[in-house]
């Protein structure tokens, strides 16, 4: 589904907690154009290896791509090594705790309204289209609790084989749009189980308080 990781994601706004990276990446971000390592020790008055040090940091941690480029304009034999650039990425990073994204509840709306545009389709029916299209892709990315809870969910297995949530990645949404969020995730993760190979496994509504409104029953004996 193309989402990062939570502790990916904690590692790298844990790499802006010191002062000097913060004030490396925000020379970077204020930038016009690619910057090199020398451009950022003369702009904050910075030793050029510190630089390096913060900047490849930045890097490792996918805040900045990196490129390389000769400056002098000219090529071959004579005309110097490339120089190592850097400009920030157009990914971006974000961390909420516990775990929401809800960015993927945006990309599965939009997806139904375009859907249902284009063809004529309501729009109810058509968010439960993508949100089913979703799940798939994610119980396919291996064991289910461990899918889920890649995506914020916190699946817990209780002593009759079922599995509840204990989050809701979609939680702020879904206390001004009840219906249409629990409807999502009901779609979201029947498809997720389905997928996964938890044949027989059935996804129910039973909200209670303090977790999802999802409950994922064990196949009948």
């Amino acid at each position: 589904m193309g989402h990062r990781s939570h502790p990916d994601a904690v590692a790298a706004i844990a790499a802006l907690a010191d002062a000097s990276r913060r004030a490396v990446y925000e020379f970077v971000l204020a930038a016009t154009a690619p910057v090199s390592r020398d451009d950022v020790a003369g702009g904050l008055g910075m030793v050029r290896g510190t630089a390096a040090f913060h900047l490849d940091r930045l890097a490792r941690e996918e805040l900045l791509t990196v490129t390389y480029r000769r400056l002098t304009g000219r090529s071959g034999p004579g005309s110097g090594r490339p120089t190592k650039l850097y400009a920030p990425t157009v990914r971006e990073v974000s961390v909420s705790l516990p775990q929401r994204h809800y960015d993927l509840a945006a990309e599965l709306l939009a997806a139904a309204v375009e859907e249902s545009t284009r063809t004529g389709e309501p729009v109810q029916e058509a968010l439960s289209h993508a949100a089913a299209q979703a799940g798939r892709a994610i119980g396919s990315e291996g064991e289910l609790e461990d899918a889920l809870a890649h995506y914020g969910y916190q699946p817990v297995r209780e002593e009759d084989g079922s599995i509840i949530m204990r989050n809701c990645p979609f939680h702020r949404i879904s206390k001004t749009h009840t219906a249409t969020v629990c409807g999502m995730n009901l779609d979201l993760l029947g498809a997720a189980a389905a997928a996964s190979g938890q044949g027989g496994s059935t996804a129910v509504l039973d909200p209670a308080p303090g977790r999802c409104c999802v409950r994922i029953l064990p196949p009948a004996d």
